[in-house]
């Protein structure tokens, strides 16, 4: 037992036996020697040291909504054109027998001589100086260059004019009062605008009379009265594109391996 726990042992002894008879000592709480780790008379003092844990305060951490993107169904060419058919080949051969019906009967009015005044008001519509040159405006071309026109001028009904403004054929526009879409190209520093349309159907009715009426189609214009070979017809489209020859032998080539010219009226 070492100096400390027997002086301590001392202590006690006279704390609870007084000093003498007549001193009042007042007798002190038996767990007095008790501590928070033990009794020092035991000395037998804890090892084990009660650390307090700190408050963590758990932070809510907000999860980011990430909206996964939609993958765009991968669509085939062949799928493409079928589509680009579906939608195109039953309004072209509705137009194309509307135009074909006032034709014959704008010819039968014209060899019996009736219907004068109706016929002029087409003339000055068409820019047409003679009946002649009326029903040159006035015949419709076959349907397999129509579709060949429109595959490559709407990239088969993908193109952005065509989404946003139902223009099939890629026609300008210099009307600025007319529904229209600016082009993102310029030719020079002149700004390129094109025709919006309600409907496709709208767009097919407008190219017929666009190529009708042009100063640029006038030997077109004949020779479709003449014949209605595809292939022959294409060649008088020179002044449609900018790229003159090749553009029509393109046409030709698209008339034939998608067989656009078994939608021809015969």
């Amino acid at each position: 037992m070492n100096r400390y726990a027997l002086f301590i042992l001392l202590t006690a002894t006279i704390l609870f036996t007084g000093c003498n008879n007549n001193t009042n000592v007042k007798l002190l709480n038996k767990n007095f020697l008790d501590t928070k780790v033990g009794k020092i008379i035991d000395q037998k003092m804890s090892k084990e040291v009660v650390i307090k844990k700190p408050i963590v305060i758990e932070k809510k951490i907000e999860k980011k909504i990430v909206k996964k993107k939609t993958k765009k169904p991968n669509i085939t060419v062949q799928q493409k054109k079928q589509h680009f058919k579906d939608i195109l080949v039953p309004i072209a051969t509705e137009v194309y027998h509307v135009l074909e019906k006032q034709y014959q009967s704008i010819l039968r009015d014209m060899q019996t001589d009736t219907n004068r005044e109706y016929i002029e008001k087409l003339k000055i519509e068409y820019k047409a100086k003679t009946d002649e040159e009326l029903l040159y405006a006035l015949k419709p071309h076959p349907i397999s260059i129509l579709l060949a026109q429109a595959a490559i001028e709407s990239a088969w009904l993908t193109s952005r004019f065509t989404k946003s403004a139902n223009n099939i054929f890629g026609v300008w526009s210099f009307n600025k009062k007319e529904p229209r879409i600016a082009a993102n190209a310029t030719r020079g520093t002149k700004k390129i605008y094109l025709k919006k349309y309600k409907t496709f159907k709208s767009a097919v009715f407008d190219y017929y009379k666009t190529l009708a009426k042009s100063w640029a189609y006038p030997k077109f214009r004949e020779k479709r009265t003449l014949t209605d070979d595809p292939y022959i017809l294409v060649d008088y489209l020179e002044s449609y594109s900018e790229k003159k020859k090749v553009y029509t032998d393109t046409l030709k080539k698209m008339i034939e391996y998608n067989k656009f010219y078994e939608y021809d009226i015969k």
